[in-house]
C-alpha cells in the first residue's frame, strides 16, 4: 500500500479558476460563489498594495482538492472561503489551508479574523473551534438562496493558535 502524496499547496492564479468553480459547485451547490467573485478577490492578491491571499490545494497528481481565501482590511482579516473536497474530508487539509491563510493573516498584520460558517456546517465550526475560533453571533439568512443562517466567529489572536506560534 502506497501512503498518498503530501497535499500542495501554491498561490491561486486566474488559471485556476475554472477547476476552483468545478469544486465550488460540488460543494456549495446553493450558494456558488460566481467567477467573477473570484477574477474580482485575485485582482487585490498581488503587489505591494494586496489585501487578499488566496491558495489552491493540489493532490500528487495535480488534482484539485482544496482552495482559501482571506481578505484583509486595516487589522482585521476575513477568512472568505475554505473548501476541501469531499474525498478528502478528513485528511487535515481544511487544518492546513486555515493555517496558511493564518499565516496571511499575520503578514497582513491583522489583529483579528472573523469569519462566516454555515450554522449547519458542524465540521467547519469544529475545524474553527480547535483553532481558538469563538462564536460571537449570527447573520440570519446570510447563505442565499438557501436561507441558511451564518455563524459568526472571531479569533482575537491569529499570531498564536491554541499555543502554536504562526510564523508570517
Amino acid at each position: 500500500m502506497t501512503t498518498p502524496a503530501t497535499p500542495r499547496l501554491r498561490e491561486m492564479r486566474w488559471w485556476d479558476i475554472d477547476s476552483v468553480l468545478e469544486l465550488e459547485k460540488e460543494l456549495f451547490p446553493e450558494d456558488t460563489w460566481s467567477r467573477g467573485m473570484f477574477w474580482s478577490e485575485l485582482a487585490h492578491a498581488r503587489g505591494a498594495e494586496a489585501t487578499r491571499r488566496y491558495v489552491v490545494a493540489e493532490n500528487g497528481a495535480g488534482r484539485m482538492i482544496g482552495y482559501g481565501g482571506l481578505a484583509a482590511s486595516g487589522d482585521l482579516g476575513d477568512v472568505q472561503t475554505i473548501a476541501v473536497a469531499r474525498d478528502h474530508w478528513g485528511t487535515g487539509l481544511g487544518a492546513l489551508i486555515l493555517t496558511e491563510l493564518l499565516r496571511a493573516a499575520t503578514s497582513f498584520e491583522c489583529a483579528e479574523v472573523m469569519l462566516e460558517c454555515r450554522i449547519d456546517n458542524i465540521r467547519a465550526q469544529k475545524l474553527y473551534e480547535r483553532f481558538g475560533f469563538e462564536a460571537i453571533g449570527f447573520r440570519r439568512g446570510y447563505y442565499q438562496p438557501g436561507n441558511v443562517d451564518a455563524l459568526v466567529m472571531r479569533l482575537t489572536d491569529p499570531t498564536t493558535v491554541r499555543g502554536t506560534e504562526i510564523n508570517g
